[in-house]
């Protein structure tokens, strides 16, 4: 079963074309990551399946209850404390004991403590901050889940601590979602399936499945997939370039 399909997705930016005939699925219970040198129109492809941007032609189709944002800043409320930063994604009627059993969930799922929830987001480290953004997803209960490139300004300790938030969550076959990213051996660890934009937004290069499943990958395998990717294998060979005139 397909969670989300994106038909012929076409989008532009003060004229200049971003985005044409995308077309891109995801299964139910799959986390893929999608890659592509920067500038080539991830971040725009996400947003608008998340139906954050509209896009300037093509079709959506989601068959997912509900879904959630991770962006690659926290975006949280600076005068809120973070138990009620997460409790924003709980709707207005979750009221009382269930209201707080569902923060308290999400934020141990993302490895915050209990001191911490009351704390406002500057008294927040950055790992704190995201792991706030990522309890706020979780509490949610949505079913499919978006990240932005989520961990970029993290250090390598912070960023693979919440790698496993992410298997753990949606690399398991609990959720679906779409994670872009442009670290190779990020994409390589938490997905079950690669997928290449090309270069100039004119659709999907090409796509890779991972072997072993999200969690059961060490690092010698996951070192040795990202270097077969990036060194034998034509579809990766442009994912680390660099397009500054374009937008995404």
């Amino acid at each position: 079963m397909t969670a989300l399909h994106l038909t012929g997705i076409g989008h532009a930016f003060l004229g200049r074309t971003i985005l044409d005939r995308v077309t891109l699925s995801v299964g139910e219970g799959e986390l893929v990551a999608l890659v592509g040198p920067s500038g080539c129109g991830k971040s725009t492809l996400l947003h608008i399946a998340a139906g954050l941007v509209e896009p300037r032609q093509g079709h959506i189709d989601r068959s997912y209850t509900r879904h959630s944002v991770v962006f690659q800043e926290p975006r949280l409320l600076p005068w809120a404390t973070a138990r009620k930063n997460i409790g924003l994604a709980l709707p207005a009627t979750s009221l009382g004991r269930e209201r707080q059993r569902r923060i308290g969930a999400a934020a141990s799922a993302a490895a915050l403590e209990e001191d911490d929830l009351d704390k406002y987001p500057v008294q927040l480290s950055g790992g704190m901050k995201q792991r706030t953004a990522i309890a706020r997803a979780l509490a949610s209960e949505a079913d499919f889940l978006f990240f932005d490139e989520p961990f970029t300004a993290l250090d390598p300790a912070l960023r693979r601590h919440m790698q496993d938030i992410v298997i753990r969550h949606a690399g398991t076959g609990q959720r679906a979602g779409l994670f872009i990213t442009h670290d190779m051996a990020e994409a390589v660890r938490i997905a079950h399936r690669i997928v290449v934009l090309d270069r100039r937004g004119g659709g999907i290069s090409g796509e890779r499945p991972v072997p072993l499943k999200p969690g059961q990958r060490d690092d010698r395998m996951i070192f040795e997939t990202v270097r077969h990717f990036m060194k034998e294998d034509p579809l990766f060979r442009h994912v680390e370039e660099i397009d500054e005139r374009r937008a995404g």
